[in-house]
């Protein structure tokens, strides 16, 4: 499934919110709840139609705030869907709604990222409480995104010497060790590691020391995908060059 998103959604944007269950007046009661204080939502009668919907690069659903997603439904059940959303990077909080749940259900949805599990009937004021917690996990998730993208994309503007510079100095090397190493002037050193600096937006050593243990720690977690996926994605739009990669 290839999936093309809009403009990723802000913590300005009115949250938007996915439900889908076979059963419409379940569907129905969820959405005359939400918009009740204010949450846009969706409807789907199915997981194929919602990913269908997904399909359409016009759509704004890829980057919604919560998915309300009932367990059992003919054709696809929410599980399978769980499932497919996390390996096309899609990590939208889920809360999982089920007239027929069990121990074992439970706990494969929470396992597969699930923020919670109601069971049908629900409060409205349980499935208000849940669906505002999934509102502030993903408006999180998405800040710490946005910090990590922005660090990366500050990271990809250095120059090669200015890299080579900031993995010195975060070992702890002076201008003068650096200069040896990298054969040139200390003069020279000054002058790359101020524009380094400025570059990365430190305001000292020591957090520009912090930024690069941070990179490397990124770099090396080959399961955060989403992430590194998305920075690609702004390189490739962008004019840093193809020889820039990490």
């Amino acid at each position: 499934m290839t999936l093309q998103r809009s403009e990723p959604r802000t913590a300005d944007d009115p949250p938007l919110v996915l439900v889908v269950d076979d059963n419409a007046s379940v569907r129905e009661a969820v959405s005359e709840l939400l918009n009740s204080v204010g949450i846009g939502v969706k409807e789907f009668p199915s997981a194929q139609d919602l990913l269908e919907h997904l399909e359409d690069p016009n759509s704004e659903i890829a980057d919604a705030n919560c998915l309300i997603l009932d367990v059992r439904m003919p054709g696809m059940g929410g599980l399978e869907l769980q499932h497919r959303l996390r390996t096309a990077h899609i990590n939208v909080p889920i809360i999982f709604i089920s007239a027929h749940g069990d121990v074992r259900m439970t706990v494969d949805a929470m396992k597969g990222g699930a923020l919670d599990f109601l069971s049908k009937p629900f409060r409205s004021q349980d499935m208000l409480e849940s669906v505002e917690a999934a509102l502030e996990y993903d408006y999180r998730r998405r800040d710490i995104d946005r910090r990590q993208k922005d660090l990366l994309v500050r990271y990809l503007s250095l120059t090669p010497r200015e890299r080579n510079i900031l993995a010195l100095v975060a070992k702890g090397l002076m201008n003068k060790q650096i200069a040896s190493e990298l054969c040139v002037s200390e003069i020279t050193i000054k002058a790359n590691r101020s524009h380094l600096m400025q570059k990365m937006k430190a305001k000292s050593v020591a957090e520009l020391v912090r930024m690069e243990a941070y990179l490397k720690e990124v770099a090396s977690n080959q399961e955060n995908y989403a992430t590194v996926h998305g920075v690609h994605r702004i390189i490739k739009n962008s004019s840093l060059g193809a020889d820039r990669a990490i």
